[in-house]
């Protein structure tokens, strides 16, 4: 559902597609206006119903720049996102004891948390870094133990179901450590460029570089290697798992939700940016993951042009992290978890109230929201969760 949100000292209009807008915190809301004020801003602002407050920009918009990109509206873990396989497997074929089998073998062979592999990994696209982008160059010899590692905080790796009783493999993970060096980099350069140039920007988090600048291409350059890491390691980590359940996927599904890219909209070439927003062009294949226990949707995109080609990520959240630590229970998670028939493993016990239901917003909400956006193919239901 569309809203326009407009005010006086708004260079540009705010587009969010959200049904009641108190769903969207102050905090996200103040920095979607940051945005709209910004010099190089084309056409509008559109927020994702999934939105929520992010670092500069909130998580679940789109940006459209004008030969500016910006380190912080791409994102800290630069080409997170999902990877999902579709089997032929028979749900009704995989006890309990089977699927935690499973999981105990799949945590063993892939690395999770801040665990990376002891021996370097081997892949082509280590050769295809970057030798000129010194932070790529510094952290090359680290980023080959992190290629196939989960992550923590909200990656997982999940076993589902769909409305015909088949397995779906679903990983939510990104580019590791290095996106997380590349970003911060990155913005702190920008944050100095921008004092030096004088920039009079609504919040230096918003900080950027002329994209047609030596350090605009540089960014894009590593943000762009990152995307393609991230991808790698999802491929590499779907490898092991697919291994592990002797089965040869029907579908792959990849996509990220954390990039910026050159893009074409309303008659003009962009750096468009999205952070927390999947791109959903007419008939392309997404992946909108709900939260740790709720439904997951595989969608097809509509190409609504007003919201860039682009769609929800995920739930969104509505908590924080520490206040969900302060207010929820561990046992009332577990207890969530066994009621609803899924098997649960991690090494993270006292970390999941950060990534229960109750954090994040309403799923099956979201999707309604934006019905204009993309189109429902497939209904997942998780039966098992190994968190980060």
């Amino acid at each position: 559902m569309l809203n326009i949100y407009e005010k006086t000292h708004q260079r540009v209009p705010l587009l969010l597609w959200m049904e009641r807008l108190e769903d969207l915190e102050e905090g996200a809301l103040q920095q979607a206006l940051n945005l709209t004020q910004l010099p190089f801003a084309h056409h509008h602002i559109a927020l994702m119903p999934d939105a929520h407050q992010g670092y500069g920009m909130p998580i679940g918009g789109v940006l459209a720049a004008k030969n500016a990109i910006i380190p912080y509206a791409v994102g800290l873990d630069i080409g997170c996102g999902m990877r999902v396989a579709e089997t032929a497997i028979p749900i009704k074929n995989l006890s309990r004891q089977k699927i935690d089998l499973y999981l105990k073998q799949i945590g063993r062979a892939i690395p999770q948390g801040f665990d990376w592999h002891k021996k370097p990994q081997k892949h082509p696209i280590f050769d295809e870094l970057p030798g000129d982008v010194g932070i790529l160059t510094d952290e090359a010899k680290n980023v080959r133990h992190q290629l196939g590692t989960l992550g923590g905080g909200n990656h997982f790796i999940e076993f589902q179901s769909d409305e015909n009783g088949i397995l779906w493999v679903m990983i939510h993970s990104g580019s590791r450590n290095i996106g997380k060096k590349v970003a911060e980099h990155f913005h702190h350069r920008a944050v100095k460029l921008c004092r030096a140039r004088g920039e009079n920007l609504p919040s230096s988090e918003l900080s950027y570089f002329p994209f047609d600048s030596g350090h605009g291409q540089e960014y894009f350059r590593a943000m762009s290697w990152c995307q393609k890491f991230s991808r790698t390691n999802r491929e590499k980590m779907m490898e092991v798992i697919l291994d592990v359940i002797s089965e040869s996927p029907r579908q792959i599904i990849d996509i990220h939700h954390n990039y910026a890219a050159l893009e074409n909209h309303f008659g003009e070439q962009v750096v468009i940016h999205r952070k927390g927003a999947i791109k959903a062009e007419k008939g392309v294949i997404g992946v909108i993951p709900g939260s740790m226990g709720t439904h997951s949707y595989i969608v097809q995109g509509l190409g609504f042009a007003d919201a860039f080609n682009s769609s929800a990520h995920g739930a969104g959240r509505k908590m924080g992290r520490r206040q969900a630590k302060r207010s929820i229970p561990v046992e009332r998670v577990l207890r969530e978890m066994e009621q609803k028939g899924i098997t649960l493993q991690t090494e993270f016990l006292k970390d999941l109230p950060e990534e229960c239901s109750e954090v994040y917003k309403d799923i099956d909400y979201v999707i309604q929201q934006q019905k204009d956006l993309v189109k429902v193919k497939v209904k997942l239901k998780p039966i098992a969760v190994l968190k980060g």
